[in-house]
């Protein structure tokens, strides 16, 4: 008999918990379109390099595939570290600071639904900066990427993006709401130079070749570029397994954060 009282109950609960986070992703999304310090910003970097360092300037072979192709995967993975990053650290610090976080926790929105709407916003503007890519080179850089290698690009790009967002989440968790921004790019920065997303890996100093390896933006574009046939050679298995490890770390530093919120607002 109680489990035939329980079981209703559940079904009514979860439609519920779904509708919820649909609603929150939804609303994370028009907030995040509405600001054009994120919308813009991370959508006309990737693509105004592109242009620039791509279609205009790059014309020549690097390694076995020509510039256009190859900077598809580099600057495809820096315009999702962009959107992951800004996406999760600097709302969630700016929500934080200002007490809007506060406000959430006393709603009946569970938590994980606010965390999630964030993570699948960046993944869609995520998405867009690597598709924008693409139309780009293929309509104008000569690009010849067939419809399988075009979609698992696509997919790897946007699923290498969940280690940035874990990075995110924690760096928000213990950067201000006003020095989110510059803590962000501290990170961002250096990392995409010395992963080679601005100039090629293997361009780069000996000893910057050697801190790649411990950099997640690294192994995702290792991935990229693999697809377009112009990585290390080294298996997919270990840049998943890095991105992996990178993420779980990061989510334990921000499982910190957020117990120390706990804890300090009682």
């Amino acid at each position: 008999m109680a489990t035939t009282l329980i079981r209703p109950a559940v079904a009514l609960i979860r439609p519920n918990v779904i509708s919820i986070c649909l609603k929150e992703t939804k609303y994370e999304f028009l907030k995040s379109l509405r600001l054009p310090m994120y919308s813009v910003s991370t959508i006309v970097f990737p693509v105004m390099f592109y242009v620039l360092f791509g279609l205009i300037m790059g014309r020549q072979m690097i390694g076995r595939v020509g510039t256009t192709t190859y900077l598809i995967a580099a600057y495809g993975t820096f315009g999702v570290m962009g959107a992951s990053l800004f996406g999760t650290a600097a709302s969630l610090a700016s929500e934080r600071g200002f007490g809007w976080l506060q406000m959430k926790k006393a709603t009946p929105m569970p938590p994980f639904a606010y965390f999630l709407a964030k993570i699948v916003m960046s993944m869609i503007f995520s998405a867009a900066d690597v598709l924008l890519l693409m139309i780009l080179g293929v309509a104008f850089g000569g690009v010849h990427l067939s419809a399988m290698v075009a979609i698992k690009l696509l997919l790897t790009l946007v699923a290498g993006s969940l280690p940035f967002c874990a990075m995110g989440l924690a760096i928000g968790y213990f950067a201000g709401p006003t020095s989110a921004p510059a803590f962000i790019n501290v990170f961002y920065l250096p990392m995409s130079f010395c992963s080679g997303l601005w100039i090629p890996i293997m361009f780069l100093p000996k000893f910057v070749q050697k801190v790649a390896l411990f950099l997640p933006s690294y192994h995702l574009s290792q991935l990229a570029l693999r697809l377009v046939g112009a990585d290390n050679g080294v298996p997919p298995k270990t840049h998943w397994e890095a991105l992996i490890g990178f993420a779980m770390i990061c989510l334990g530093v921000a499982w910190a954060g957020y117990q120390r919120d706990q804890k300090a607002n009682g």
